[in-house]
């Protein structure tokens, strides 16, 4: 149960703490008091969607913070420990909304996410507020209404998850299989472009040599001929420089042994006429290696032009040979992924015929088991009905399928694309969602002789409310909610059709907390606990302030108030007096 909320800097209100008690909690006030706006704190506590534009203006952020007292054997006691949080600590979680976004999220003083705050809160209170109404009128959640109170949602989920997961496999499929023959042609493509760059048999850098290459042949008799100049120079004529070197060298050694000084200088034309000697044997090595075949030059161009031209093709204008090579390795792994289509598809086929055969299974159960709970929960839905002032309503609800199914424990699926994707296949003739099989829809008759017909074409708003309560009555025997909260709920009703109302909250608070927030004195009065919402100006800014109200007194003027308005007569006190003396010996 809900134990503390305390409010600071949220919408109006500027700071506030409530203490909730077990049973049936009143929260009344004139509208706009911010009622509403606690019941939202609460939501978001609960893990609702955050937004900066509810922290209070000129304010940097707004905190919220809840406790509730966990029950050990309770499911949020051991998603608690799942989750290394100590349950029996209680559970408090506090909320910062920043209004540059950066919102934080604490669970027993330790910041969190909102997954686990989801986790941790999914079954420890549930909200029924005026958007409730709204959405009871939509006909998609009547299937969610319909599997909480059968059960089903375990089996939902694993139908969801077969489905999310074939839905792709299928499109795949499909359109690996329609594009078969293509893909074929494609990859004798990539084939023909894989062998052309392999038969040319390019070596790392062999553009770069063979251009020096054909530079050398090109100029090969220059080349010759500047190195036989060289050699003669150097060794071979008469007179050459290693002559002359070596005439030097004698005379250097001759006059050394008078002057020690010459002798280094002997010594360096020693090693002068060393290098000398093997640069002439180097270049008659060139010499003899150079090739002056005009036919090698040819081939050398052509070499040349081969590589250029595969350069060009397969890595545009300037491209280079190690982008060549790139592109030959992408090819590799494009046909690599593509050349084993047909094993791809089996295997793929495979795969969709066993999640095809488990999700038709899955969902037939599941079709069994929501068929079984409709008329169990249409049975109790109208029993609620008849203690809210609606005797002679018929409730019905109504699971259909697509077309009709034959129920069989053989499921036989077929795939079945379709263009909009909204289903894949069918079990048995009848389509598969995301859901399973099942459509859901609420049907009712207010008025006796009437044929029941869909909520959204015939219930006025009190009707609504009562249905939402009748429902939330009923579901409340299977959720483990330790407290179910109602904002509004008494929408369109008043009178004697309020008192009943208010009984059935009394009723229930008996198993769960009741946060109930309401404008009906009939409802106000059965209320264990009642606060009053007010506004207040408060250092010129209006800001939201709650009070307990503890002392008869103070309850019998706000029940005056609700019935009377602004004048208040001693009649309505009167009245607001013995309404509350009735309810308080009843109890």
């Amino acid at each position: 149960m809900l134990k503390e909320l305390a409010i600071k800097n949220f919408a109006i209100i500027d700071d506030i703490k409530i203490s909730f008690a077990e049973g049936l909690c009143i929260l009344t006030g004139e509208t706009g008091a911010g009622k509403s706006i606690i019941i939202e704190a609460v939501n978001l506590l609960l893990g609702g969607r955050a937004s900066a534009e509810l922290v209070r203006t000129g304010e940097k952020h707004a905190e919220l913070e809840a406790s509730f007292l966990i029950e050990p054997e309770s499911k949020p006691a051991r998603i608690m420990r799942e989750n290394d949080f100590d349950p029996s600590e209680g559970l408090k979680i506090r909320r910062i909304i920043a209004i540059n976004g950066r919102h934080k999220i604490f669970i027993n003083s330790r910041q969190s996410t909102i997954q686990i705050l989801k986790l941790v809160t999914e079954n420890l209170a549930s909200i029924s507020s005026q958007h409730a109404h709204q959405g009871l009128l939509n006909e998609e959640n009547h299937l969610d209404i319909l599997d909480s109170f059968a059960g089903t949602w375990t089996e939902r989920r694993e139908v969801q998850s077969i489905y999310n997961e074939l839905v792709p496999l299928i499109k795949e499929l499909t359109k690996l299989k329609t594009n078969i023959e293509k893909i074929r042609e494609d990859n004798e493509f990539l084939r023909f472009q894989i062998d052309e760059i392999e038969m040319a048999d390019i070596k790392p850098k062999e553009d770069e040599n063979l251009e020096i290459e054909k530079n050398r042949l090109k100029n090969g008799t220059q080349i010759y001929e500047v190195i036989q100049s060289g050699i003669n120079e150097i060794y071979s004529k008469d007179g050459s420089i290693l002559e002359k070197l070596g005439l030097i060298g004698s005379d250097f050694e001759k006059y050394g042994r008078i002057d020690k000084s010459l002798a280094k200088g002997g010594e360096a034309l020693s090693r002068i006429t060393l290098e000398l000697e093997d640069l002439t044997e180097e270049l008659r090595r060139i010499s003899n290696n150079i090739d002056l075949d005009p036919d090698i030059l040819e081939t050398t161009q052509k070499r040349l032009d081969l590589i250029q031209k595969l350069k060009r093709k397969y890595s545009g204008a300037g491209g280079t040979l190690d982008d060549l090579f790139r592109r030959y390795h992408t090819l590799k792994e494009k046909i690599s992924d593509t050349d084993n289509i047909e094993e791809r598809i089996e295997k793929m086929q495979k795969r969709a015929s066993i999640l095809s055969d488990k999700i038709g299974e899955i969902s037939i159960k599941l079709s069994y088991k929501r068929d079984e709970a409709a008329n169990r929960l249409a049975f109790l839905a109208e029993n609620e009905l008849k203690a809210l002032e609606m005797e002679n309503t018929k409730f019905k609800v109504i699971v259909t399928q697509t077309k009709a199914i034959e129920k069989s424990s053989d499921p036989q699926i077929e795939l079945f694309p379709d263009e909009t994707m909204s289903h894949l296949l069918t079990v048995n003739g009848v389509k598969i969602y995301a859901t399973g099989v099942d459509r859901v829809s609420f049907l009712m008759a207010p008025n006796q002789g009437e044929p029941p017909k869909p909520l959204n074409r015939i219930a006025s708003g009190g009707e609504l409310s009562r249905v939402v309560l009748a429902l939330k009555a009923v579901l409340s025997e299977n959720e483990p909610q330790g407290t179910l909260v109602f904002d509004e709920v008494d929408s369109g009703i008043g009178g004697r059709t309020s008192d009943k109302m208010g009984i059935k909250l009394e009723l229930l608070s008996a198993k769960y907390q009741i946060i109930c927030i309401t404008h009906l004195a009939q409802i106000a009065k059965y209320g264990n606990a009642h606060y009053k919402i007010e506004k207040q100006v408060i250092k010129n800014r209006t800001s939201t302030v709650i009070t307990p109200l503890i002392k008869d007194e103070d309850r019998i003027n706000e029940l005056a108030r609700m019935m009377g308005g602004t004048n208040i007569s001693q009649a309505t006190i009167d009245h607001a007096t013995e309404m509350l003396k009735i309810t308080t010996d009843a109890v």
